[in-house]
């Protein structure tokens, strides 16, 4: 078996043996998983050996699928009715006297759905967490509802959905599916999954496949035609639900689960940039958010994760639970990101040189909504001190699933002024702090192969020459090159990268940039007045913070935020001389 330390059971039900596998301590919260198309349990070995440490973890393998047997005859052998018959039969024997808590990827998500809608498993559930797979009832009436009323948007939306279906009117012919996967298609799906899925090749999926697809057809012509035809009017689900949807999913369009809270009360939603098979992906954002769901519906004594469940701005869907580090975070730009992230639920890691900015950073964050905050002072521009950081947050936190470099100093003056040791200053931080983190953080995403998302802080200085800016602005520039050769490089590792350039934004960088070839009392006064002429510009970072979290969302290339930024960037690319003018410019100070 693949599962290392598995403990295996059959169960006998309708005339059939399931092969069910158990991890971890039987006196602990029951975690059921079931699998998909054409998948065995196996599917789910990473996740489940994950959760081992704090659940009974449960795995079957669904009749005809794996080692358990199947029916026969094939035909009527695999209805919904008798997979609730299964299922019933497993919670009995792995936990009798406790409802277990049910996790479905597929149709082990579709059948899922049987399980927790019908009156009959009431009391057996606690909670469901639903990946890749819709109740075939819920999509029955979503498809009567755009046909008795359409408009040219629920018929674009009926017409998406059936494109991506269109593997289930195949499995709907006769004798053919079974031919090809015991034939080619069978033999050519691990590697077929390799490189559209990205799934990486291991023990899954097993010797089994073949035969498993053969069978699993019978899953789709013994359900999908007469359920969607004549679907339930009463298929509401009678425990918690929290629905998983990968936002690249090739197979079903996110518009499916559009009204689901009506069929589903207690509903938590989260979404992730992943394609259809994320058990094998995405195994560690699963697992966080499988455990705190269940951790959420398990009594009085989880609160605390309880309230973390609930949504929390409006990015709660995609960032709850997950790992965000922020650089430059003890005030500016940087302390409204972490807020920002911190209000969708994510854990926070607030990195500054500041000590005490850093650690009431974290606070706040905590108070905002994170489950978790931490405050590091790294001077990011110290490359031992960003590796010892790495390696802590690595084996301390976990890896960071997004990564804001946003770390920055602000120096003016001409060029001819601007000396060796302010250029070094300038780009330590401004660049060579991005490049540690996009290195040492962009390497463990890489090495984890589960994908993330890096943002650097550029600025509209980065397209927007002038003659008072020469070092400022260059490093900016570099970062905006860098942001977009890493965008190339780390995109097959399913990682995005997006440059943030900011305008003017009132923050207390004006406060603290220096001005080359000028005295002290001279660079105070001039401090002064550009805080001043920001104060009266009053753009507040939040809005950047805000531009960053959609820029994740939407995995952006470059984004310009203020209107000076956007007009900049458009002048860069169709009326460079005229920007060329204003850079001569002297500058208001």
């Amino acid at each position: 078996m693949s599962l290392k330390g598995a403990r295996e059971r059959w169960v006998r039900t309708g005339g059939i043996e399931l092969c069910v596998a158990e991890l971890g301590d039987a006196s602990r919260p029951t975690v059921v998983l079931v699998h998909g198309y054409p998948d065995s349990k196996e599917v789910w070995s990473q996740v489940a050996e994950r959760l081992a440490d704090r659940f009974h973890v449960v795995l079957y393998d669904v009749r005809g699928h794996g080692r358990s047997t199947a029916p026969a005859p094939l035909r009527g052998g695999f209805t919904l009715e008798k997979l609730t018959d299964d299922f019933l039969a497993v919670a009995d024997a792995v936990s009798p006297d406790k409802p277990v808590h049910l996790v479905g990827h597929d149709w082990g998500s579709v059948q899922s759905w049987e399980f927790v809608t019908v009156k009959r498993t009431e009391g057996r559930i606690a909670s469901f967490t639903s990946m890749s797979g819709p109740s075939l009832d819920h999509f029955g009436h979503w498809i009567k509802k755009r046909m008795r009323r359409p408009t040219p948007r629920r018929v674009g939306q009926l017409l998406g959905q059936g494109a991506k279906s269109w593997y289930v009117y195949m499995l709907h012919t006769p004798v053919l599916p079974e031919l090809a996967w015991r034939g080619p298609l069978g033999k050519r799906w691990p590697r077929i999954l390799e490189r559209m899925e990205k799934v990486p090749a291991g023990d899954y999926p097993t010797s089994s496949l073949p035969q498993d697809a053969a069978h699993g057809a019978w899953l789709y012509r013994d359900n999908v035609r007469a359920r969607l035809r004549r679907p339930r009017s009463d298929a509401y689900a009678h425990a918690p639900v929290q629905l998983i949807t990968p936002t690249g999913d090739v197979f079903l369009s996110e518009r499916l689960y559009d009204e689901l809270g009506e069929w589903a009360p207690q509903l938590t939603r989260r979404s992730l940039p992943a394609k259809h098979w994320v058990p094998r992906t995405r195994p560690d954002q699963l697992t966080a958010w499988i455990r705190e769901f269940v951790m959420a519906n398990e009594g009085a004594a989880a609160g605390a994760a309880a309230r973390r469940t609930e949504a929390k701005g409006p990015y709660a869907e995609r960032f709850g639970g997950q790992l965000v580090l922020v650089t430059g975070a003890a005030s500016g730009i940087g302390r409204a990101t972490a807020f920002a992230f911190a209000e969708a639920g994510a854990r926070i890691v607030a990195v500054d040189r500041d000590a005490e900015g850093t650690a009431r950073t974290a606070e706040m964050s905590r108070l905002i909504g994170s489950p978790e905050a931490w405050g590091e002072t790294v001077d990011v521009g110290d490359e031992q001190a960003m590796e010892k950081l790495a390696e802590k947050v690595a084996t301390e936190y976990g890896v960071v699933d997004v990564l804001v470099n946003n770390a920055g100093i602000g120096l003016s003056g001409s060029f001819l002024e601007t000396s060796t040791e302010d250029w070094k200053k300038v780009l330590d931080v401004n660049l060579w702090g991005v490049i540690h983190g996009c290195r040492l953080f962009g390497r463990q995403m890489a090495e984890r192969g589960q994908g993330g998302h890096i943002v650097n802080t550029a600025s509209a200085a980065a397209y927007q020459p002038s003659k008072a800016l020469p070092a400022y602005s260059t490093s900016k520039a570099a970062v905006l090159m860098l942001s977009e050769c890493l965008r190339a490089e780390l995109a097959g590792a399913g990682i995005g990268v997006s440059a943030i350039c900011p305008g003017f934004v009132n923050t207390n960088i004006t406060s603290t940039a220096r001005f080359a070839g000028v005295d002290a009392a001279e660079e105070k006064r001039r401090q002064k007045k550009a805080a001043r002429l920001y104060g009266l510009r009053n753009y507040p970072p939040e809005k950047v913070a805000d531009a960053i979290l959609r820029a994740v969302v939407r995995n952006q290339a470059v984004v310009p935020v203020t209107p000076e930024a956007r007009g900049a960037l458009f002048m860069s690319r169709f009326t460079p001389r005229t920007l060329r003018a204003i850079a001569r410019l002297e500058p208001p100070l």
